[in-house]
């Protein structure tokens, strides 16, 4: 039962980061609430790894980890809550970083790893018509003077997230996943502690809603979510992450709407879809059966 609820529980637990980001941004500035996330989310892995006897990566895959920590992490997780502090809704965020599936597709179509299909070549362009009309559409932001500074930390946290993914695939394969997941939220750590000291008072509101989502983050994000996925890759399953992620947009809009109240209009709503047709195209399998490739040699 689990199995097959696993991809759609994991799009729904990743959607909810961006709700989150939103919500503990209010008590905290971005590089401090990731410093103690990061913090935090170590002493929970250390524990696991304790619990698990996980096995701590050593010399070039330790290296390695940190490096795809500071693109997944670093990036991805700093560009998304600093676009999100200075205004920007966490639906349309999400959006745009949920690009990454076809980013990797075109760059793997442009180091020859890959030869895009013509059903992804279609995806493309139907992502491009979708983000066009979202961007036209009217989306409330939070506030507004600083949308640039908004969209180019968001192509930041797009760059980490994809770079890092096909880092991680190239030097990180045979690396324990949990003693590697320790490494990279070490790195980050790290990276978002420079930030907070150098850039940010570190001030934080304790307040009761920044422990809880601070504890959801840690526990159901950066815990459970990634427990979930190891189980998809053990049961043969990963490949049903990537198929359905083009839904985290629109589940973190809806989200978003009623957490929020975040609104958009209909182009926003025919973009959203768009772009999810989008990323479905792109990571879509072809399906050929045996017996028809049989037929058909």
């Amino acid at each position: 039962m689990l199995i097959r609820i696993a991809p759609f529980l994991f799009v729904l637990l990743w959607s909810s980061g961006f709700i989150g980001a939103r919500f503990g941004l209010s008590y905290a500035e971005p590089g401090t609430f990731l410093a103690i996330r990061m913090i935090a989310n170590i002493a929970v892995f250390v524990l696991l790894i304790a619990l698990i006897k996980a096995v701590l990566p050593k010399g070039k895959e330790k290296l390695h980890s940190m490096i795809s920590g500071l693109l997944i992490h670093g990036f991805y997780l700093g560009g998304t809550y600093q676009a999100i502090s200075v205004g920007m809704p966490a639906g349309l965020c999400a959006l745009l970083v949920g690009l990454q599936p076809i980013l990797t597709a075109v760059i793997m179509s442009f180091n020859g790893s890959a030869k895009l299909r013509a059903s992804q070549w279609a995806g493309l362009f139907i992502g491009f018509a979708g983000i066009s009309l979202v961007l036209q559409g009217n989306m409330e932001w939070q506030q507004t003077g600083q949308e640039v500074f908004a969209y180019v930390c968001t192509i930041l946290a797009l760059l980490g997230i994809t770079v890092g993914t096909l880092y991680q695939k190239k030097y990180c394969q045979n690396t324990d996943m949990v003693g590697g997941t320790l490494y990279q939220y070490l790195a980050s750590a790290a990276l978002f502690i420079l930030i907070a000291t150098t850039t940010e008072t570190m001030q934080v509101e304790w307040a009761q809603t920044f422990s809880l989502t601070l504890a959801w983050l840690v526990f159901v994000l950066s815990l459970v979510a990634v427990l979930l996925l190891m189980y998809m890759v053990k049961h043969g399953e990963s490949s049903k992450v990537a198929s359905t992620f083009y839904l985290v947009p629109p589940v973190t809009a809806v989200q978003a709407w009623l957490a929020f109240d975040e609104t958009f209009n209909l182009y926003g709503l025919v973009g959203f879809i768009l772009a999810a047709i989008a990323v479905y195209l792109v990571t879509r399998k072809p399906t050929i059966a045996k017996e028809t490739e049989q037929q058909m040699a």
